[in-house]
């Protein structure tokens, strides 16, 4: 038996497991973001799936910030482009495909998530480089690996990666079963 590809990207074809009521339960996506998320924040939702946070983050942007959701495959940006039109929140929630080896965006961002995606990218320095380029001076990113995916040394591993990158940990955020890290310049 072989181990799956650790970077191997999570298909559409499973995004409904990403977006369940289960997980609206236990990654509340208000609650965990809005102690980082102010009216007015540009917010990078990275690797953004079919936008499980993304509704909530337009909601905590307000009327004058935006949510730049991004993410490899196409298919997982056409869900996520029903829920804000559904919220009426449309207005404040960009979308788009990032290039294979790159977050593709120029904007500088006030807040930057990386939620379960980490692990499935193959060059996690250039993912920090890209991510510390884009970070204004006071901004955070929270990055938060999955525990039963992401081993506690591997995790620690990716938090050197960020570090030679220019990323500095802050916290380390307590999640059940995660592993989680507040991240600044």
């Amino acid at each position: 038996m072989t181990r799956e590809d650790p970077h191997r990207v999570c298909p559409v074809e499973r995004a409904g497991g990403l977006d369940s009521g289960w997980r609206r339960l236990v990654q509340n996506p208000r609650r965990l973001l809005a102690p980082y998320i102010r009216p007015g924040a540009v917010v990078l939702d990275y690797g953004c799936g079919p936008g499980f946070f993304v509704p909530d983050a337009a909601r905590l942007v307000g009327e004058q910030g935006k949510v730049i959701a991004v993410d490899l495959q196409r298919g997982m940006l056409d869900l996520l482009e029903r829920k804000p039109e559904m919220a009426g929140l449309e207005a404040r929630v960009e979308t788009r495909t990032c290039p294979e080896y790159a977050i593709g965006i120029d904007e500088p961002i006030d807040f930057a998530l990386l939620f379960y995606v980490v692990h499935e990218t193959p060059d996690q320095s250039k993912l920090f480089a890209e991510l510390a380029a884009l970070l204004k001076p006071d901004a955070r990113a929270l990055l938060v690996e999955p525990g039963f995916h992401v081993k506690r040394r591997e995790f620690a591993e990716t938090l050197d990666v960020a570090e030679r990158a220019g990323l500095r940990l802050l916290r380390r955020p307590f999640r059940l079963v995660d592993h989680a890290a507040v991240l600044g310049k």
